[in-house]
C-alpha cells in the first residue's frame, strides 16, 4: 500500500478513526469530499510522524502537499494527490487553513518544549482547529459566527487527546503538557517521560486541564448558530465523542499510562444514531 497514490477510500477505509466514524451521517458529496480532506490530514500526518523516513525526506514531502495546495504542481500523482486538488478547486477551499494544518504536523518533525498554555494553543491550532476550518466549508454555513465554533471545537478536541494520550507519547519521548503547568503541580516532563509521576499531583494536574478542555467545548457550544446546527451535525457528534471520553477520564481516575481510553461500540451506535436523526 502506498499512502501518497492509495484512493481516498483505501485510507479512509483503513483509519478506523473517530472522524471516519463522524462521516457516515453527512450526505453523499460532503460525505466523499471529507473522505478525501481526511485522507489528506492522514496523508500529512503520518508522513511527518514516519519513523523509517530520514527527516529531510519527510520535510520534502510535506513541501510537495504544500505545493499541491498552492497549485504549483501541474501533474498531481493519481490517487489522493489527484482527488484532493480536484476537490480543493470545486469546493474553493481556503489554502491558508489547508497550509496551516500541513505546518502543524510538521512541527512534529523538530519538537519543541512547550512552556505555556498558549504554545500548546498554537499547536492544537495547526492541527485541530484549522481541520475545523476546513471542514465547515465543505459542511456548508452561513453565520461566520460558524468559524469561531470550529475554532473552539478544535482546541477542545486536540485537548482531549493530548491528555488520553499522555501515557503513549510519554512512551514515545513525547510531552505536550506545558512545562509551566506541569510546574504548577510540582512535576516535570521528566516525571511524564518515566511513566510514574507523583499520582496525586497528576490527578490534579489532569483535572485542572480537564477545567481547559472542557472551557473549549462550552465556548463552542455557546456560539454555534441556530441557522447552522443541522449542516454541523458531524462537528457536533464529535463533540459528543470526545467530551464523553474526556468524562470517562475524569471518572476513572486518569489511568492514562495503564488504558487508552475510548467509547464502547454500543455508546458509538448511541451517538451516531442521535446526530443523524435528531442532530
Amino acid at each position: 500500500m502506498n499512502p501518497i497514490t492509495d484512493t481516498t477510500q483505501q485510507i479512509v477505509h483503513r483509519s478506523g478513526s473517530n472522524l471516519a466514524f463522524a462521516l457516515a451521517i453527512l450526505p453523499v458529496e460532503k460525505r466523499r469530499d471529507m473522505g478525501i480532506f481526511y485522507a489528506f490530514c492522514r496523508v500529512v500526518d503520518d508522513l511527518a510522524d514516519a519513523p523509517d523516513v530520514p527527516t529531510d525526506d519527510r520535510r520534502s514531502g510535506l513541501n510537495r502537499w504544500r505545493q499541491l495546495i498552492r497549485r504549483e504542481i501541474a501533474e498531481p500523482l493519481p490517487g489522493v494527490e489527484t482527488e484532493f486538488v480536484e476537490m480543493c478547486s470545486r469546493r474553493q477551499l481556503p489554502a491558508d487553513d489547508l497550509e496551516a494544518i500541513v505546518t502543524g504536523v510538521e512541527m512534529d518533525l523538530d519538537p519543541k518544549e512547550m512552556v505555556a498554555h498558549e504554545d500548546l494553543r498554537k499547536y492544537c491550532y495547526h492541527v485541530a482547529s484549522a481541520v475545523g476550518l476546513v471542514s465547515i466549508e465543505i459542511f456548508g454555513y452561513e453565520d461566520p459566527a460558524s468559524k469561531v465554533y470550529a475554532e473552539h471545537l478544535g482546541y477542545a478536541l486536540q485537548w482531549t487527546n493530548i491528555l488520553r494520550d499522555v501515557g503513549e507519547d510519554a512512551r514515545e519521548g513525547r510531552v505536550f503538557i506545558p512545562t509551566e503547568v506541569l510546574a504548577k503541580f510540582g512535576l516535570t516532563p521528566d516525571d511524564l517521560l518515566g511513566g510514574s509521576p507523583d499520582w496525586d499531583a497528576f490527578r490534579k494536574l489532569m483535572k485542572d486541564q480537564t477545567v481547559v478542555a472542557r472551557s473549549f467545548y462550552d465556548a463552542a457550544t455557546r456560539v454555534l448558530p441556530e441557522v447552522d446546527r443541522k449542516s454541523m451535525r458531524s462537528a457536533e457528534l464529535m463533540r459528543r465523542i470526545y467530551g464523553a471520553i474526556l468524562d470517562r477520564m475524569e471518572t476513572d481516575g486518569y489511568h492514562v499510562f495503564e488504558k487508552r481510553y475510548r467509547l464502547s461500540k454500543a455508546r458509538m451506535m448511541v451517538e451516531f444514531l442521535r446526530a443523524k436523526f435528531i442532530g
